[in-house]
């Protein structure tokens, strides 16, 4: 089964739900605005996608400027922490097979998971 932390506000997360529905039956999304993922799960979700958490914020959100989140003197925990509370600072689309996972930056590359 394929798990998709989706925002269906975003065209690149809707397209990555198309390419994923045209090529397999099993997925489960995962409205990550409405049900945040836990500091915990997004520790494991840096693992599997093998990327520190400066790598996973969306950088262009007004929040990363408020929070001044570009200080490189900030630590791992401090992002994921802000990340928990502001889940609009996590990039999307992410894929989740198994143990590979993948941003969909382009939502093509939700298909190398498959």
């Amino acid at each position: 089964m394929v798990t998709l932390y989706h925002n269906p506000r975003c065209a690149k997360s809707r397209e990555a739900l198309t390419l994923l529905q045209a090529h397999t039956q099993k997925i489960n999304v995962v409205l990550y605005l409405e049900n945040p993922p836990t500091a915990k799960a997004l520790k494991e979700l840096l693992a599997i996608l093998n990327i520190n958490a400066r790598q996973l914020l969306r950088k262009s959100e007004d929040t990363y400027k408020e929070l001044n989140l570009a200080d490189e003197k900030l630590s791992e925990a401090a992002l994921i922490k802000a990340m928990v509370s502001n889940p609009k600072l996590i990039e999307r689309p992410i894929a989740i097979n198994g143990n590979k996972a993948i941003i969909g930056r382009p939502p093509e590359n939700v298909l190398s998971i498959l």
